[in-house]
């Protein structure tokens, strides 16, 4: 329903516009009869022109094989114990979240928010040999990815729908203003009647369109209002108290879509009788609440969601728009499905950066002796920048978090130690690097550039370092990587003497 900072804007203009943005329309029903004309005007203008790329699919319109498969997903993972309290930053500060989550997606693929790493447990896929600790974990990744599969399916269909409505849009819009001067009026209405693109842009490329919807993981939720003790309000349309409060979804490929799906399982009875309802939504049923980025003018929309619902930010709703999570009355589970933004974080990546720092390490033919091919200043700060990445972005990120990866499967366990020899060669090529420096023999020019160019990233490690091993919260429960290396790291001093090592 369309809510001002205020209250429920009159429910019984709604029906006006059930043509346009039906979705909207069958959520808050007539009570009564029509009000003022030029207020169905405005809601219908509202509707189109800043929530028309919000869709919901009711759970009635999903096949029941596919409830019953994700809603028993939901329920293993958490018998389980799968769900996790992130760790995660904000403003400075080192916060759990009060929402519990796992990440599920394409094998070797990795979602970052708040300054936290997420490694995804793979779902099945053709290609990649997954050994899962159990059938229950390895039927719900399975469930999982066929819900991945049909929500791809149903966000083409929804893009392409909406395409041709939009077409369709500007070419009555091209007769309308040929026939009546219908223009000055509708300019009349200011912001409310502002599209959300500043132009049209046909959207018909077929790579595109693949790109933009190849969901490639879902990031699982569950909140139990019960163990969430100090719930905000919703600042600016009183909607009630936020399990999630407004905001975007980051690290998304540009103009992607959000699929979620929603499921409200029973929980414990809780007396509602002297609680004050919200004016304008149930409390007891959880909510999406969606408003438009920075604007508390314009109004917000809370969309109730039932059992099985499912819900569409399309295109580039999640960047124009922001969104928050509306608590209801019992524990509830979220599939939030994404084109996550992986350039810079699948093995893939950081395999061929760490095959491309190892290029400038050499072993003598004779000796075995390791050291570095060349000492030009662009390739060593190339090589620290990759080191620092492999440590603080991968290594650290992954066993920070423990043995949650353990209750999935080992998938991820090789290809990081993997990551921790290519660390360790690194490592050595640091200590060759600034036994070089050291020598008599370098001209003073050189070793001053190459100090000046490499001090930022060598200190820039140390801080991290020392950030990661004291200012973490939780670092007694949790194994550091280090202690699970039995590694004591080095400080980077001037060494003396031979400058080589044996491989």
């Amino acid at each position: 329903m369309l809510i001002d900072r205020y209250g429920v804007l009159d429910e019984r203009a709604l029906p006006a516009i059930d043509g346009v943005c039906p979705m909207l329309a069958s959520r808050v029903r007539s009570l009564g009869v029509l009000l003022d004309p030029q207020l169905c005007l405005d809601l219908q203008a509202l509707a189109v022109a800043k929530y028309s790329k919000l869709i919901l699919k009711k759970a009635d319109q999903i096949p029941q094989e596919l409830h019953q498969g994700v809603q028993e997903a939901f329920l293993t993972l958490r018998k389980h114990g799968c769900f996790f309290q992130d760790l995660v930053r904000i403003k400075g500060k080192d916060l759990l979240t009060p929402v519990s989550r796992i990440l599920i997606g394409n094998p070797g693929c990795t979602y970052k928010y708040l300054n936290t790493r997420l490694f995804t447990v793979p779902w099945p896929m053709k290609g990649f040999e997954i050994k899962y600790f159990s059938p229950e974990i390895f039927a719900a990744c399975k469930a999982l990815i066929k819900l991945n599969d049909y929500l791809h399916v149903e966000t083409v269909q929804a893009l392409q729908e909406q395409n041709l409505s939009e077409t369709k849009e500007i070419e009555d819009a091209a007769v309308t203003d040929r026939e009546q001067d219908f223009a000055t009026f509708i300019t009349g209405k200011g912001s409310v009647l502002e599209d959300q693109s500043s132009c049209y842009a046909p959207r018909n490329d077929c790579t595109n369109l693949k790109l933009r919807t190849s969901y490639n993981l879902t990031l699982l939720n569950y909140m139990d209002p019960l163990q969430m003790l100090h719930l905000k309000q919703e600042p600016y349309f009183g909607m009630g108290k936020m399990a999630v409060s407004w905001h975007h979804d980051e690290n998304l490929v540009k103009r992607s879509t959000v699929a979620v799906y929603s499921y409200s399982c029973e929980g414990s009875v809780i007396d509602t009788a002297d609680k004050q309802d919200p004016e304008g939504r149930d409390p007891a049923v959880w909510h999406v609440g969606l408003k438009v980025a920075w604007d508390i003018k314009t109004p917000g929309l809370a969309i109730p969601l039932h059992q099985g619902d499912c819900y569409f930010m399309l295109d580039d709703l999640n960047m124009t728009h922001q969104h928050c999570v509306l608590a209801g009355l019992q524990p509830r589970f979220s599939s939030t499905h994404r084109v996550a933004e992986c350039s810079m974080g699948t093995l893939e990546y950081i395999f061929g950066k760490c095959n491309i720092a190892l290029q400038n390490l050499q072993t003598d033919s004779n000796s075995a002796a390791l050291s570095l091919k060349s000492l030009d200043v662009a390739i060593l700060k190339q090589v620290e920048e990759i080191h620092n990445e492999v440590e603080f972005e991968w290594l650290r990120q992954f066993w920070f978090q423990g043995k949650r990866y353990r209750k999935f499967t080992d998938w991820w366990f090789e290809p990081i130690a993997k990551l921790e020899e290519f660390w360790k060669k690194m490592e050595l090529m640091t200590s060759l690097m600034l036994c070089e420096v050291r020598k008599e023999k370098q001209a003073v020019e050189q070793r001053n550039n190459i100090v000046s160019c490499l001090l930022p990233h060598l200190s820039e490690r140390e801080e991290l370092r020392k950030e990661w091993t004291t200012s973490m919260p939780l670092k007694d429960k949790r194994k550091t990587w280090t202690e699970r290396m039995n590694l004591q790291l080095p400080r980077h001093k001037i060494c003396q003497g031979n400058c080589t090592a044996s491989q």
